[in-house]
C-alpha cells in the first residue's frame, strides 16, 4: 500500500508503500506488512488511551468559534480516520475531528465551527458520537459536552474581538455600499448598537445593527493600495460593551493603466544647486504609481523618489570638472507597484545653467530701534543702500518678509530701498505688538539671482492715551449689614495696555464706605441706618498706572456711584399712650367703639392702612370686647345675678405687630384697662346655656434685653461698700431709737386721720354717684323701651324695645 503525504494528508496509494511529500522534496518510505505493525499496537498499548470511554467535558457558553473543545491521541501504525457521526440534539456547531501526526502517533482535536452560538439558556448538553477507523477495526467514541452559562463574558465573538483583529481585502472597484463584512456576535443579544469610532479616514464606512460592515457612499476608486483600520465600538443590553478592529485592505484593479500626460520633460536648474536639491518632479497616470531611472545605469548625478517622483542631485554639479553634466537625458520609467508589467515611459532633460555667485551687499546691515505707538503712518525707519560686488550694472529687487503674518503684516511698507510705517502700531489691543520683526530680501539680476537678507527688529514704546473711565452704578446694600460687608466692585477700565491697571480713590473719604484701592472693592466700614441715611452719594478717582514709557505721565477719572440703604424691620412698634385706663357705661347696644390705638413704627415712616396687626392676647372675659384694626369695641355685657355675670374691670392686653419690610416681626403689648359701669336695667338673661368662650391660646413671647455684666474687682468693691452702709446704718438705728419710736407714732396717727377722711369723702361720692347713676339709668332704660306686653307662661308684665329686643319685668 502507498500513503502520499501533501500538507497533512495522508492519501491510500498501496498496500506495502507510503511516500512523503513536503515541499518539493518527495521520498518513498517501505514499513513492510501494515498489517503485522497494527496487530501489535492494537494488542499492545496502542488504544489504552481509548479505554476509559465515555469522554465528558465542560464548556462555557463564552467560547468562540474554533476553539478546541476536546483532544485525545492514539496509536495507528496505517492512516487512520475519525469522523463526527452523530450530534444530539442535531447541531451544527462542531467541525470534524481534525487528525495530526503521522505513522504511528496521531492527535485529533474536536473544534466549535465558525457557527457556534452556544447558549446554555436553550441547551446545556450536547452528546457527540464519532468514529474511529484504523485498517478495518471501528471504534465508537462517545464524547459528553456540559455547557455551562458564562457571566460577564464578551459578547464579540472570532478575530474580530482579538488583539489584532480580522482583515479583509476587497478591490478599489467595489460598488458603494456593498456588504464586505459580519461582525460576529454571541447569540441572544438585543438592542445592539454599533458604530465606527476611528481613525477619521475609515468613517466613511459604516455598519448597521445587523453587523453588516458596508463600503462608503462615494466609492473607493483610487485608493488602491491603502489600508483602513476600523475601530468598531458595539454596545449590547444593560450597558455591555465590546471594541473590535476590522483591516480593509483596498487591491487595485486588475485593468489598471499607467502614463504619462507627455513624452518628453525638460528642467532648468542652477550650478550651485546643493546634493540632494530638488531638480523637478515628475508624475504619471494610475494607481500605485512607482518611479525608476531606467537611463543611464547607473546614473551618476541624478536620482529618482520611487513614490513621488522627486528627482534629486546626487553629487555637486561643478561645470568647471565636469562639462558633460550642462546636460543630461534620463528615461524614466512609471510602473504599477503590483503589476510592474504595467508600465510607461518618460525622456526627461536636465540643463544646468552657470550661477551667479555673490549676493548684494547692503548698508545697513540690520535695523535695531525704538518707536513711539503713536508714531505717524508714513515715518520713515531706515533707507538702504545696496550694491552687487558681481557687476556694478546690476538692478536689485526689494522684498519684506514678515516672520508673523498677525503682528507685522501691515505694520511696514517698504517702497523701493525705504522702509516706512505703513499703519498704526497699536500697543494696547489685547495681545500687544511689543516687538516686529521683519527680513529685507534684497535680490540682484545676476543669474542665478542672489539675495541679501536684511533683519529688522522695532520695538514699540507705550504711550498712555486714554484716562480710565467707570460707568455710573447703584449698589444695594441691607441697613443691618456688619462691618467689612462687600458691597460691590467698581468696574473701572482703561484702553491703554496693561487693561485695566488703575487705582480706586473715594474723593471725600467718607467715613462710612472703604474703597480698595487696587481691586475696585467697596466695602462698608461704619453702621448704617436707614431711618437716618436712605442714599449715599460716592465720587470714586481712578488714576491709571505703568501705562507709559515715563512713569510719572498719569490720566485720571471719575465716576459717580450710588448706594441705596435697604431698609430691615428693626424696631419695635410704639403705641401712644402705651397704657389707657377708661370707664365705660353697659349699654346694650353692640359694636359700639371703645378707644383708639395710635401706633407707630420708625421702620414704616408713613403709617399706612394695615401697617399693623391688633390681637387681644389677655383679659378679655366672656369675649366682650374684639378689635378691628386699631378700634376697640365692645358686645353687650350681661349683670344679671342668675345670669352670665362680667366683671366690672377689664385688663386687656393688646398685641401690636408690625408688617415691617422684612423679616422677623416685631410686636408690643399695649395695656387697656376698662371700668364698665352696669346699667339698672340691662338686658335679662334667658335659660339659654350661656356661651362658653375659651380661654386664648397662651402667646409665648420672647423679649431680649441687654444687661450689664461688671467685672470682678467692681463687684468686691460694691459689696464691701454694701456692707459698710448697712453697718451704719444699723447702728443709726441702735443709737436714736426714741426718736425714731416717736416719729413713726406721729406719722401714723396722721396717717390714720387722712385714711379716714379719705374713707369717708370716698364714701360720700359713691353714694351720690350710684343715686346719679341710679337716676340716669332709670331715664335712659325707659327711654330704649317703646312697647309693653305681658308674659303667656308667668303672666307678668314687662317692656320691651323693638329695635333692640331688650326687655324690663315690671
Amino acid at each position: 500500500m502507498k500513503l502520499l503525504y501533501l500538507g497533512g494528508l495522508i492519501f491510500a496509494l498501496d498496500m506495502w508503500e507510503l511516500i512523503l511529500v513536503s515541499e518539493g522534496a518527495s521520498g518513498l518510505l517501505n514499513f513492510g506488512n501494515c498489517k503485522n505493525i497494527v496487530n501489535d499496537l492494537f494488542s499492545g498499548q496502542g488504544l489504552r488511551g481509548l479505554l476509559k470511554l465515555p469522554w465528558t467535558v465542560n464548556i462555557s457558553e463564552a467560547q468562540e468559534p474554533g476553539s478546541v473543545i476536546h483532544v485525545f491521541s492514539f496509536n495507528c501504525s496505517c492512516p487512520p480516520t475519525v469522523e463526527l457521526d452523530s450530534v444530539k440534539p442535531p447541531s451544527s456547531f462542531f467541525n470534524q475531528p481534525s487528525l495530526s501526526g503521522y505513522y504511528v502517533q496521531y492527535l485529533a482535536k474536536v473544534t466549535l465551527s465558525s457557527t457556534a452560538r452556544l447558549d446554555a439558556r436553550q441547551v446545556n448538553h450536547y452528546q457527540l458520537n464519532m468514529k474511529l477507523t484504523c485498517l478495518e477495526k471501528t471504534w465508537n467514541l462517545p464524547l459528553s459536552v456540559e455547557v455551562f452559562k458564562a457571566h460577564g463574558h464578551p459578547i464579540c465573538l472570532g478575530r474580530f474581538a482579538s488583539t489584532v483583529g480580522d482583515k479583509v481585502q476587497i478591490l478599489e472597484t467595489v460598488e458603494p455600499q456593498s456588504l464586505i463584512y459580519v461582525v460576529l456576535l454571541r447569540r441572544g443579544l438585543t438592542g445592539v448598537k454599533m458604530e465606527i469610532t476611528g481613525p477619521q479616514d475609515a468613517r466613511h464606512f459604516s455598519v448597521n445593527e445587523l453587523g453588516h460592515v458596508l463600503t462608503p457612499r462615494q466609492g473607493l476608486v483610487g485608493s488602491a493600495g491603502k489600508h483602513f483600520q476600523l475601530k468598531i465600538l458595539v454596545t449590547g443590553e444593560q450597558g455591555k460593551s465590546c471594541r473590535g478592529t476590522l483591516t480593509v485592505e483596498i487591491l487595485p484593479n486588475p485593468s489598471n493603466k499607467v502614463s504619462f500626460g507627455i513624452q518628453f520633460q525638460t528642467f532648468n536648474i542652477s550650478e550651485d544647486l546643493e546634493a540632494g536639491g530638488v531638480v523637478g518632479q515628475v508624475r504619471g497616470n494610475g494607481s500605485r504609481v512607482r518611479y525608476e531611472i531606467t537611463e543611464p545605469v547607473p546614473c551618476p548625478l541624478y536620482s529618482i523618489h520611487s513614490v513621488d517622483g522627486l528627482i534629486r542631485t546626487t553629487a555637486p554639479l561643478d561645470l568647471r570638472r565636469n562639462p558633460g553634466a550642462a546636460v543630461t537625458k534620463l528615461q524614466v520609467k512609471a510602473y504599477d507597484s503590483f503589476q510592474p508589467s504595467i508600465s510607461a515611459q518618460l525622456s526627461v532633460t536636465i540643463n544646468v545653467q552657470p550661477t551667479n555667485t555673490w549676493a548684494p551687499y547692503c548698508t545697513p546691515a540690520s535695523l535695531v530701534m525704538q518707536v513711539s505707538e503713536t508714531i505717524p503712518m508714513g515715518s520713515i525707519l531706515m533707507t538702504l543702500d545696496c550694491s552687487d560686488p558681481d557687476s556694478s550694472s546690476s538692478t536689485f529687487h526689494y522684498q519684506l518678509q514678515h516672520h508673523n503674518e498677525t503682528k507685522s503684516k501691515h505694520s511696514f511698507h517698504l517702497q523701493g530701498p525705504v522702509l516706512q510705517v505703513n499703519s498704526t502700531l497699536d500697543y494696547d489691543s489685547s495681545a500687544p505688538n511689543v516687538q516686529y520683526r521683519a527680513t529685507i530680501l534684497v535680490t540682484d539680476s545676476g543669474q542665478p539671482p542672489q539675495t541679501s537678507k536684511v533683519p529688522v527688529l522695532v520695538t514699540v514704546t507705550p504711550v498712555n492715551e486714554y484716562s480710565p473711565i467707570c460707568p455710573a452704578h447703584t449698589f444695594f446694600v441691607r441697613e443691618d449689614a456688619s462691618r467689612g460687608t462687600l458691597i460691590g466692585t467698581v468696574l473701572g477700565s482703561d484702553r491703554d495696555h496693561p487693561p485695566n491697571s488703575i487705582e480706586y480713590h473715594i474723593s471725600d473719604s467718607s467715613a462710612s464706605f472703604y474703597i480698595d484701592p487696587h481691586s475696585g472693592k467697596l466695602y462698608l466700614r461704619a453702621s448704617l441706618d436707614y431711618e437716618k441715611q436712605k442714599t449715599y452719594m460716592l465720587v470714586i478717582f481712578l488714576t491709571d498706572r505703568d501705562q507709559d514709557q515715563d512713569s510719572t505721565h498719569r490720566r485720571s477719572g471719575s465716576c459717580t456711584i450710588t448706594i441705596e440703604v435697604q431698609n430691615v424691620n428693626d424696631h419695635v412698634p410704639e403705641c401712644e399712650p402705651p397704657f389707657q385706663e377708661l370707664t365705660i357705661s353697659s349699654a346694650p347696644s353692640i359694636n359700639t367703639e371703645v378707644t383708639r390705638l395710635m401706633c407707630s413704627d420708625s421702620d414704616v415712616p408713613e403709617q399706612a392702612p394695615g401697617a399693623f396687626s391688633f390681637t387681644i392676647v389677655g383679659g378679655n372675659s366672656n369675649g366682650r370686647f374684639y378689635m378691628r384694626n386699631n378700634i376697640l369695641f365692645h358686645n353687650i355685657f350681661s349683670f344679671k345675678p342668675d345670669g352670665l355675670l362680667d366683671p366690672h374691670t377689664y385688663e386687656l392686653l393688646v398685641r401690636v405687630t408690625d408688617k415691617g419690610p422684612t423679616l422677623p416681626l416685631f410686636s408690643t403689648t399695649a395695656i387697656i384697662i376698662v371700668h364698665v359701669v352696669p346699667w339698672m336695667t340691662t338686658v335679662p338673661t334667658t335659660s339659654t346655656k350661656p356661651l362658653m368662650i375659651s380661654s386664648p391660646t397662651p402667646l409665648l413671647v420672647t423679649r431680649i434685653e441687654d444687661y450689664w455684666a461688671p467685672e470682678a474687682w467692681f463687684v468686691v468693691v460694691l459689696t464691701v461698700t454694701g456692707v459698710l452702709l448697712f453697718a451704719m446704718l444699723v447702728w443709726l438705728l441702735c443709737r436714736w431709737p426714741g426718736r425714731m419710736a416717736l416719729s413713726q407714732q406721729t406719722h401714723g396717727q396722721s396717717s390714720q386721720t387722712l385714711l379716714l377722711d379719705s374713707t369717708r369723702r370716698n364714701e360720700n361720692s359713691v353714694g351720690e354717684l350710684r343715686i346719679k347713676d341710679d337716676e340716669a339709668s332709670s331715664i335712659l332704660s325707659l327711654q330704649q323701651f317703646d312697647g309693653r306686653a305681658q308674659d303667656p307662661v308667668t303672666g307678668r308684665d314687662y317692656l320691651f324695645s323693638s329695635s333692640t329686643g331688650a326687655r324690663r319685668w315690671l
